[in-house]
This record gives C-alpha cells, structure tokens and sequence, in this order.
C-alpha cells in the first residue's frame, strides 16, 4: 500500500490578542530557540476547525457525556410512541451493551466523540431489536458512519478500546517565528448613572496580550481519512479540512481585540514518505526591524528546500502567498491565485493518486 499525506504549512499574522488563555488568564507561550514566543494549542485550533466546519451530518459530530440522552431523543423522534422512560432504559442499555459505562447520572464517564450519522443508526438498531442487543453488531454501528471530524480527530474510549477511532490528521501548536514580549492593557469603565461631579471608575482592570506571526502546521494521512470515511469522502474531507485549518481562529477575547485575520503565506505539500513539520526554520528566532510575514516566508522556503535532501521529491506542492515568492525555486512548488483554485488542485492531485491501484483503503 502507498502511503499518502497532506501537508499544510501556514504563516499567520495575528494583532494585539489572547486568543488562547491559560489558567491565569495570559497568552500561552512556549520557550523556543532560547526565547519567548507566542504559542496557541493544538486543541484550540482544532475546536475552531470544528466549529467553522458547515453544520452537517457528513462532518460534524458532537462530543459530549450526554450520549443516553441524545440517543433517546432520537428514539422518541423515531417511534414518538416510546415514552420518556423507556426511551432513557433503551438508550442506556444500547450503550452499555456496546461496552461503554454509564454513571448514577445517566452520562458517560469521558467525553464520547459521536457522529450524527451513528447516534441516529444506534437508535434505530435499540427499536428494531428491543432486548435482544448485540456487542459486535453495535460496534459496527459505532465504527461506521463517521463524520468528518471525528475521522480527523479520532476517538478513545477508555471503556472499550474497540471503539477507537484513529485520527486521520496531527495538528501542531502554533508557534510565534519570533520572540515575544507580553503586554498588558490597563483598562477602566465608568458607571453611566453616576452622578456628573462623581470621581473615578466603577471598574478597573489589566488584560494580557501580545501580536506575533504564527508558525502553522497540519498534516493529515489520507490513508488513515479513506479508511475512516472512504476514499471520496477522503479527498472532499482534505479540502474541508484545509480551507477550515486557514480561515478558522480561535475565539478567545475576540470581541475586546477584533484579531480576526486570515494566512499571509500557505504551502500544501502532497507527499508519499512522511509528512515533516518545519518549525525548525524559526529554532534562530527571525530578527527584523520591518514586519515578520516577509523573513519567515524567506526561512520557510529555505528549510522546505532543505528537507528535500532527507525526503523524497513531493507528489505536488502548491502555495498561496500575500509575499513575492521568486527566490522559491519554480521547480518545487506551483502559485494559486486563490484558495478556490489552491482547493481544486488539491482534490484533483488527490483524486488522481486514490484512484491508483497501489493505493488500498
């Protein structure tokens, strides 16, 4: 079987922020190459990507210690016959059977990754076979009908390791391609019914905040996606992914900075051997007294250039960049003028490679 993945790498200038706040309420940093620098969680990330994803049942699923009462509610719009309680023992002994535990409250013990697709399909398995419920024909129905998140992002379940789902897709924490300094905003509100000879605030307070250029980086195996949702839904669930991954942001203190921006610099790379995070060309912090986009672009370039000694020559490489790009070599990458066009070509390049006889889902 030939391996295929999806690299993205993205450059992303974000102003004065807090996009994703630790338990002190400051920006996330990590120490990096000797300094400071801005950090944004992969798991932050990933929750914007969910949510910015269309609300469908192809590719949105939800995550919650709420399963019994989703599944319930859907058996009683199935059959509106079934009364509350027997909906409730129904969906708790569909659940329980398939190997998952249920608390005194009626919840899961973690967080349970379900699709829509398969809350509706256990439903309609709890009505069509009453008490007679089957484990291995319920984890079927568990390990089918994924929804496109929950084949990116996968799914552990404690209970039962069978119910796993693998994630199709790693994403990094953003990381700053410089050193930051934190700053901190002093801010005060008055009270508008105080009387006009009134002195001082009715609030005061300080908020942390910093503005860098981001460091992006995603990969997904197209292999793991086809074996999750099938080789179509495979190459349409990249392209979602992609064009989520660079217009979503997380939403932290959104409506106190307006940070929202969108990439100044992405590169797709499709690839057979192994994906390569390249972070690596921001370990010597970039330096400038003119703006980062422009040197971090230049460092990126570099070291994709340089990892092609270790790898080998990419399937295709595609980039959609605000900067002047001439000092890339035209032989390693092709210029989108758009992100419609950067999503065509990714799917055409992908279709074509699925459709291969050396690759298996």
């Amino acid at each position: 079987m030939k391996n295929l993945y999806a690299d993205f790498n993205v450059l992303h200038t974000v102003p004065a922020s807090n996009i994703n706040r630790d338990d002190a309420g400051s920006p996330k940093t990590v120490t990096y190459g000797g300094v400071v620098r801005s950090r944004v969680s992969s798991q932050s990330w990933k929750r914007a990507v969910r949510e910015s994803f269309e609300d469908n049942d192809k590719l949105v699923g939800t995550r919650t210690k709420k399963a019994v009462e989703l599944i319930s509610r859907r058996i009683m719009e199935i059959d509106d016959s079934v009364s509350d309680d027997a909906a409730l023992k129904k969906a708790i002994s569909v659940l329980k059977t398939a190997g998952i535990k249920i608390d005194k409250n009626n919840e899961t013990g973690a967080l349970l990754m379900l699709s829509r697709g398969q809350i509706d399909k256990v439903a309609q398995y709890s009505l069509s076979n009453g008490d007679n419920l089957d484990k291995k024909e319920l984890k079927k129905v568990l390990l089918s009908n994924n929804s496109l998140d929950l084949a990116l992002f996968g799914r552990m379940v404690a209970d039962d390791p069978e119910l796993n789902v693998d994630a199709a897709a790693q994403v990094a924490h953003a990381v700053s391609t410089h050193e930051i300094v934190p700053e901190y905003d002093y801010y005060t509100a008055l009270d508008d019914e105080q009387p006009d000879d009134a002195q001082g605030a009715a609030m005061l307070g300080t908020i942390e905040f910093n503005s860098s250029t981001l460091y992006r980086y995603a990969n997904v195996n197209v292999n793991e996606l086809a074996d999750n949702i099938g080789k179509e839904g495979a190459v349409e669930g990249v392209a979602e992914f992609l064009r989520a991954f660079l217009l979503s942001m997380p939403t932290g203190k959104q409506n106190t900075f307006a940070n929202k921006t969108i990439p100044g610099y992405v590169m797709v790379t499709i690839c057979n051997d192994t994906p390569v995070n390249l972070v690596s060309a921001f370990e010597e912090p970039v330096k400038t007294n003119g703006g980062y986009m422009k040197e971090s672009v230049k460092r990126l370039a570099k070291e994709y250039e340089n990892t092609l000694k270790f790898v080998e020559k990419p399937v295709a490489n595609f980039v959609l960049s605000f900067e002047n790009i001439d000092y890339l070599n035209n032989e390693l990458a092709e210029n989108m003028d758009n992100i419609d066009s950067l999503l065509t070509k990714v799917k055409e390049v992908l279709n074509k490679a699925v459709q291969d006889e050396s690759f298996n889902d």
